[in-house]
């Protein structure tokens, strides 16, 4: 049972992935990233990581989502560029193929090696600890880039896109 909720929650990560990178539409870009980490908490809850789904679901399907569309708010673009109007979506295009290609292998290289019918859990107590020290500086570093994201994007707003004071 849980392998097949684990592919129905995969399919949905990898479509939601997909629609927000391959929409025009910013707004329904933000909408995609939401399905996909309340997909991704799911697959935390499977892991038996239940603060990692909270945290997943609190922190990015919460606050981030919505400073993502609050910035999309504040800013008036009316028009946005397709991939095909851009000059380097060929070397995208292969670039991510080519980690795709990497992520793939060495995911099969080392599946013999995690599979495992048993499954545990992590203690709240290592879990913080590994949090608090060593990825609070990434975490404080990815909220200061957030904060002058919409902070960037409240000027923009008051300016009137061209730089002018309107």
């Amino acid at each position: 049972m849980a392998l097949v909720v684990f592919y129905i929650l995969g399919a949905v990560t990898l479509i939601a992935a997909a629609g927000v990178v391959s929409t025009r539409n910013v707004v329904y870009a933000a909408l995609f990233l939401l399905a996909a980490l309340a997909a991704t908490a799911g697959l935390f809850v499977l892991l038996l990581a239940e603060f990692l789904a909270l945290v997943q679901i609190l922190i990015y399907g919460g606050a981030i989502v919505i400073v993502l569309l609050f910035a999309i708010m504040l800013t008036r673009s009316d028009t946005y560029a397709t991939a095909a109007e851009h000059s380097q979506w060929p070397i995208a295009a292969l670039a991510s193929a080519v980690l795709f290609g990497l992520i793939s292998a060495s995911f099969f290289s080392d599946a013999d090696r995690f599979n495992s019918d048993i499954r545990t859990g992590v203690d709240i107590e290592t879990l913080s600890t590994e949090l608090f020290t060593t990825w609070a500086i990434p975490f404080e570093v990815a909220s200061v880039v957030l904060l002058v994201a919409l902070v960037g994007a409240i000027v923009i707003s008051h300016s009137g896109g061209n730089g002018e004071e309107s």
